[in-house]
């Protein structure tokens, strides 16, 4: 899947008032259409930053905000007040505003000019105190933005800028999405299932659930050709085991393994889908579980997550969509056991077979194995060791009142050890702040064990995230402790009940 930010734009809206005259108005455009040219100009910011005409009234603010509403490939707006702009103009046309916002504080000069400053000067460069007139009437109207303070050219402004728009560009790739699910939830199980209803309506995208059977009409009309053609790549990109190539005891399994791909990339594009979900006890009709296809999948961008967890693949998408471009990635991750070494206590990361190839360390070999769950033949699927480096896990989960997304930083730590009984996917972290302490405030907020793992997103990008989904956000880092994470959540039902 193509994933390019640069056909995304946010609009820089400036705010004065009709009292200045039309000198004082034309250097306020001139500076702001100076400032976005700028913005737009920087690579560490990767969507396209459009200079709006500056807005002096109400009309032209509401007109300005409703168009920003309807132009498909504005993800969000950035606003900044060069001027005193008496706020009571903003609030019909923040109130329908409909994408997130990022208030910009900011003034055109760095530093002042102190020999030279005069009441011309001051009446032109009123950021100081015009923004905090608009800050105000967002408060007030509990509206949720990001604040970033500093001069525009300063490189920590243009890098929160930067995750802002990301996140901006995550939430857009919502709106409309698309999540199939073959089958139902894993039987009895509880964090992976959730209210689709509510999310829909929150969040903008969809999940229904497709027959497994229709998956497999199309799985079982591969052609000859195309799976000669698959093949072909599998043998040129990952090593393969002797026992996988052709004339091997398990070469048929690989071919059936083709044929799952390019079954499951036809139903995915023909639905235009951007993620998707299965569970082992739904199947029928399918040779083997989907490992291989579902691992390669991931890694050009789609969402995934197994046992029906419908909310994983959506969560694994909107970080992809974040972090596209940026070294590392981000990929759908199990806490499966844990080495609990008082000097060295970390978690394995796996999963049965779905773990993207896009966390290898080397190049991935396919081998196939026997799989003890499912009760199907012995699936293929790309083995090889994760990636360490600084890393987060995060989980999005159905609360009943409200959606939680619950980050944890993590470091990722290299697989030293030889794991030769262990054929899939390997992956270790050790929680922040410590192993005790992360794993036990983990639990005590109610995260999955399944997890979207990013080795590109720091937790800014979720957070920004959060706030433009309407989540209650839950960050477990250096500083967290139990007893104060317990205080945090109590408060937090408070506020959600109230606002209710």
């Amino acid at each position: 899947m193509n994933i390019n930010l640069k056909e995304l734009e946010v609009w820089f809206i400036v705010g004065s008032q009709d009292l200045y005259g039309e000198e004082t108005l034309r250097q306020v455009a001139l500076h702001a259409e100076e400032i976005a040219n700028y913005l737009n100009a920087q690579t560490v910011i990767p969507v396209a930053v459009k200079y709006k005409p500056i807005v002096k009234n109400t009309d032209e603010i509401y007109a300005t905000l409703t168009a920003a509403n309807s132009e498909k490939n504005c993800i969000g707006v950035i606003t900044w007040m060069h001027t005193f702009s008496p706020a009571k103009m903003w609030i019909r046309g923040l109130k329908a505003l409909q994408k997130p916002l990022l208030h910009l504080h900011t003034q055109y000069n760095q530093d002042i000019p102190w020999s030279s400053i005069d009441m011309d000067f001051m009446n032109l460069n009123q950021s100081a105190h015009g923004d905090r007139e608009f800050g105000h009437i967002v408060s007030r109207l509990k509206i949720g933005r990001k604040v970033v303070t500093g001069h525009w050219q300063d490189p920590e402004v243009l890098e929160r800028i930067n995750v802002w728009s990301r996140a901006a560009a995550g939430w857009n790739d919502w709106q409309g999405a698309k999540f199939a699910r073959f089958g139902d939830n894993m039987r009895y199980v509880a964090v992976t299932d959730g209210d689709k209803v509510e999310a829909e309506s929150q969040f903008g995208f969809s999940v229904n659930t497709y027959a497994i059977g229709d998956l497999v009409q199309i799985i079982n009309a591969s052609t000859n050709e195309e799976i000669d053609a698959l093949l072909a790549e599998y043998e040129a990109t990952y090593e393969l085991a002797e026992n996988v190539k052709v004339g091997g005891e398990f070469h048929d399994n690989l071919i059936e393994a083709a044929k799952i791909e390019i079954g499951l990339r036809k139903f995915l594009a023909q639905g235009d889908f951007k993620g998707f979900t299965d569970t082992f006890e739904d199947l029928h009709g399918m040779v083997q579980l989907p490992g291989l296809a579902v691992q390669r999948l991931m890694a050009e961008g789609y969402g995934f997550a197994g046992e029906g967890d419908w909310k994983t693949p959506a969560l694994v998408r909107a970080c992809k969509v974040m972090g596209a471009g940026l070294a590392g990635t981000t990929a759908f991750m199990e806490d499966y056991t844990y080495h609990f070494d008082p000097q060295n206590a970390m978690v394995l990361g796996s999963h049965m077979l779905e773990v993207d190839p896009a966390l290898a360390t080397d190049k991935p070999r396919i081998e196939v194995h026997p799989l003890g769950i499912g009760g199907k033949a012995d699936p293929a699927r790309l083995v090889f060791n994760g990636q360490s480096g600084d890393a987060l896990n995060a989980s999005l989960v159905d609360m009943g009142t409200r959606f939680r997304l619950i980050v944890n930083k993590v470091e990722g730590v290299s697989v030293e050890e030889e794991l030769p009984k262990l054929p899939v996917a390997r992956v270790l972290w050790k929680p922040l702040p410590d192993m005790k302490t992360g794993c036990s405030a983990w639990i005590v907020a109610g995260g999955a064990h399944h997890t979207a793992y990013s080795l590109s997103l720091t937790p800014e990008y979720l957070e920004d995230f959060a706030r433009i989904a309407g989540l209650e956000y839950v960050l477990i880092d250096e500083e967290t402790t139990v007893a104060k994470l317990e205080d945090q959540l109590k408060w937090n039902e408070l506020y959600y009940l109230l606002s209710k």
